[in-house]
C-alpha cells in the first residue's frame, strides 16, 4: 500500500468500545431490490457481498419500522419475524469479510409515495414534501399522538430485530427529508403540542426514537451495540433547518452517547448556506462542535482515494464512501494493495453482472441522468 494513504486504514474504536479495522465505510444507498413481500432478496445479498470486502462499517440500505412508512418501491421492512430470516442473512453477508453490520432504519413521513402506504401519507403536519425530482408531493394526513408514541415504539421494535438478527448496531436516518427531519424541521413540522413549537420543541420527536432505541439496547443487547444518528445539516427551504438549528441539534445528539453521528452531505467539502458567519466546510464545523464528544462519519462525493484523506483532514474519523463503491466494488482492496491506479470511475451499459448491480438498481444507474458516470463500453475503464 501506498504510505500516504495509511490513515484510511488504521484502526477506530467507537465511543460504544467497538473497534473498527479501518476509516472507510460503506454509505447507505438505496437499491429498491428487496422482494415483493419486503423480505431481503438474494440479489441484495449478492450486491453487498461484493461490497463489503475491505470496509471497517458497512450500513445497510434503509428499512421501514412500519408498513405506514415505506419510501421506495421493493424496500425491506425491520419489524416483525417474518422479517428476521433474511435480516439475519443480511448481517451475516456484511459481516463476513470483518465489517461492523449496521442496519438503517426509518419512517419516510410526507415522502412516502401514496401507493405504498394505501394512500395514507403521513407527517407531522399537513404540508406538502419536495420530492427528489422537485415536484410537491400531496398534502399528507397530520399524525394524531397516538400514531407518533406507536412510531417510537416501532423503532424499538426495529433495534430488537436487529439485536435479534445479528447486527453490531443500527442506525436512526434523521436525514434527507424523512420523518425524523420532518419533526425537527421548522418547514415541515407546525404542530403546537409536545411534539413542535421552537427549535428546541421540534427536538423532541428525534430524542424520543434516540432514547427508545437505547433502551432497547440496554435491555436486549449482551454487549456493546451501535447506535449511530444521520442527519442533513441544512434545508434549502425558508423557513428550514438552517446550520444554526443544526448545532443545536448535534449539540443536543451529543449528550445521548451516541456511537458515531453521520453527516448527510451531497459534497463533503460543502459550507452552509446560512445560520452560522462562517466559511469553512459543514463538516469541519461539525466535527469542531461535536467532535470530542462523539465520533463524526463524513461523506459526500468521496471518489478518489485523495478525496477520502481530505474528509479525513477535517478532523472526522471516519469518512463513507456510497456512489464509488457501485463504480468500483473492489475500491477498499484497491487501495489497500496498492493497486489504486486500477480503481474504476466510470460505468459502460455491460457492466451489470461484473459490478453484481441488482436489476431495479442497475435501472436507476443507467437511467437517473448525472448520478452515475456511464460511458460506451469501448470507453469503460474496466
Amino acid at each position: 500500500m501506498n504510505p500516504k494513504y495509511n490513515a484510511l486504514f488504521e484502526p477506530f474504536t467507537l465511543n460504544d468500545g467497538i473497534e473498527l479495522k479501518n476509516r472507510i465505510v460503506l454509505a447507505p444507498m438505496t437499491h429498491s431490490s428487496s422482494n415483493p413481500d419486503e423480505t431481503i432478496s438474494d440479489a441484495e445479498l449478492e450486491y453487498y457481498a461484493s461490497r463489503t470486502g475491505g470496509v471497517g462499517l458497512a450500513i445497510t440500505a434503509v428499512g421501514h419500522v412500519t408498513p405506514g412508512g415505506k419510501g421506495f418501491a421493493d424496500q425491506f421492512r425491520v419489524v416483525g419475524d417474518e422479517f428476521l430470516p433474511g435480516l439475519t442473512r443480511l448481517a451475516e453477508t456484511l459481516k463476513k469479510n470483518g465489517a461492523k453490520a449496521v442496519l438503517q432504519i426509518f419512517h419516510a413521513g410526507s415522502q412516502s409515495p401514496a401507493e405504498l402506504v394505501n394512500g395514507d401519507v403521513t407527517a407531522p403536519s399537513s404540508v406538502p414534501s419536495t420530492r427528489f425530482d422537485g415536484q410537491e408531493g400531496a398534502a399528507p394526513r397530520e399524525l394524531t399522538a397516538q400514531e407518533i408514541d406507536d412510531i417510537i415504539a416501532d423503532f424499538g421494535k426495529a433495534t430488537a430485530n436487529a439485536i435479534a438478527a445479528g447486527f453490531d448496531g443500527v442506525e436512526i436516518h434523521g436525514a434527507n427529508g424523512y420523518l425524523i427531519q420532518q419533526f425537527f424541521s421548522p418547514h415541515s413540522n407546525r404542530r403546537e403540542d409536545k411534539w413542535g413549537g421552537d427549535v428546541h420543541g421540534r427536538l423532541a420527536f428525534p430524542l424520543a426514537v434516540v432514547d427508545e432505541v437505547q433502551r432497547v439496547v440496554k435491555e436486549q443487547a449482551k454487549g456493546p451495540f451501535i447506535v449511530g444518528y444521520r442527519f442533513s445539516p441544512e434545508e434549502p427551504e425558508t423557513p428550514g433547518i438552517t446550520m444554526a438549528e443544526t448545532l443545536v441539534l448535534i449539540d443536543a445528539l451529543a449528550e445521548k452517547n451516541l456511537s458515531y453521528l453521520h453527516v448527510s452531505l451531497m459534497e463533503y467539502d460543502s459550507v452552509p448556506r446560512r445560520g452560522v458567519d462562517d466559511t469553512r466546510s459543514r463538516l469541519a464545523i461539525i466535527q469542531e462542535r461535536v467532535g470530542n464528544k462523539v465520533p463524526v462519519i463524513g461523506v459526500g462525493s468521496v471518489k478518489t482515494p485523495e478525496d477520502a484523506l481530505a474528509a479525513l483532514e477535517t478532523g472526522a474519523p471516519l469518512v463513507a464512501i456510497g456512489r464509488q463503491l457501485i463504480v468500483e466494488p473492489a475500491w477498499v482492496e484497491k487501495v489497500e494493495s496498492g493497486r489504486e491506479q486500477e480503481i474504476a470511475y466510470t460505468i459502460s451499459k455491460g457492466d451489470q453482472q461484473a459490478l453484481t448491480l441488482p436489476d431495479p438498481l442497475w435501472n436507476m444507474v443507467i437511467n437517473i441522468p448525472g448520478w452515475f458516470p456511464v460511458v460506451e463500453a469501448e470507453e469503460s475503464t474496466k
